[in-house]
This record gives C-alpha cells, sequence and structure tokens, in this order.
C-alpha cells in the first residue's frame, strides 16, 4: 500500500511552531477532541490557531484551553462559541500521570498540532515540558545554527 493511500485523510490543520521554542517537550500524546458539527466543518477550511492555548486537568478532565476555531458561515444560528474550553479525550491513567507532572513537578501541557488523523478523526497532539530560560533558547537557537552551517559545508565540500 502507497504512503499517499494510507495517509489520503491526513491533514495537519494547526501547529504551535513556539511550543518547542519555548518549552523543553518530554513527552507527548496523541488525545481525541469533543467538537461540535459547526467545529468539524470550519475545521475542514482550516481556521484554527492553537498558538495560545494550553491544557489543564480540572475535576478528573483534560480541557483545551484558549483554542481558536474559526465560526462556521452557514451555520448562523447553530454556530459555536470560537474560544470555548473544549474537552480533550485520554485515558484516566493518563490524566492522573498528567495531573501529576503539573501539580508535583511544575510540568506544563502544551497543545502541539491539530490534525486529521488517516480515518478523517480530528485528533491533537500535546506535549509536556518545562519552560525554557532564555539562555536555554539562545543555545537552542546557536546549536540550529551550528547544525545548518555544518550540512552546508558538508555539502559544498563533501
Amino acid at each position: 500500500m502507497a504512503k499517499d493511500d494510507k495517509d489520503k485523510n491526513y491533514k495537519v490543520i494547526a501547529e504551535n511552531r513556539r511550543a518547542r521554542y519555548d518549552y523543553a517537550i518530554e513527552d507527548d500524546l496523541e488525545c481525541g477532541i469533543m467538537l461540535e458539527g459547526s467545529e468539524v466543518k470550519s475545521l475542514r477550511q482550516g481556521g484554527a490557531n492553537i498558538a495560545e492555548s494550553y491544557a489543564e486537568v480540572k475535576e478528573g478532565e483534560l480541557w483545551l484551553v484558549n483554542g481558536y476555531i474559526a465560526p462556521y458561515v452557514q451555520a448562523r444560528t447553530f454556530g459555536h462559541e470560537e474560544r470555548r474550553r473544549r474537552k480533550l479525550l485520554v485515558s484516566r491513567r493518563e490524566i492522573s500521570r498528567l495531573w501529576n507532572a503539573t501539580a508535583r513537578e511544575g510540568y506544563t501541557i502544551v497543545p502541539l498540532v491539530l490534525y486529521f488523523n488517516h480515518r478523517g478523526m480530528v485528533k491533537i497532539k500535546i506535549g509536556v515540558g518545562k519552560g525554557k530560560k532564555n539562555h536555554d533558547k539562545r543555545e537552542a537557537s546557536a546549536k540550529r545554527d551550528w547544525q545548518r552551517q555544518k550540512a552546508r559545508l558538508l555539502k559544498d565540500h563533501g
């Protein structure tokens, strides 16, 4: 089976590019998300932003806070609220692990990618990590620049 046949429905909707720059992501997890019909239709048109959002464990459930999904124009009366809290679907064991990480160890739960999987279902990949300090960000930037320069040198003189 060719890759195109297997992943014909896979499509990235929104990506949080700053997450890996601002946080040292140690673990990531794929989870489902509870959406209304107008939200799914809006996502199919590509109207979403998860850059300013985060996830939190509250009352034994995992929630996506401040995630933006554009309004769907055709659903005027039965539309959705753009920045409402959306429930994320994970097992109880994962919720307790995430709660321990955020409450005791000082980690943050950051959404990384919102996408349609190969079955056409909306999924979100969340990462668990600690915030980076400014010197860590500069170090990562210098390392990335050196890798780029090294690749360029190998390509030219290789």
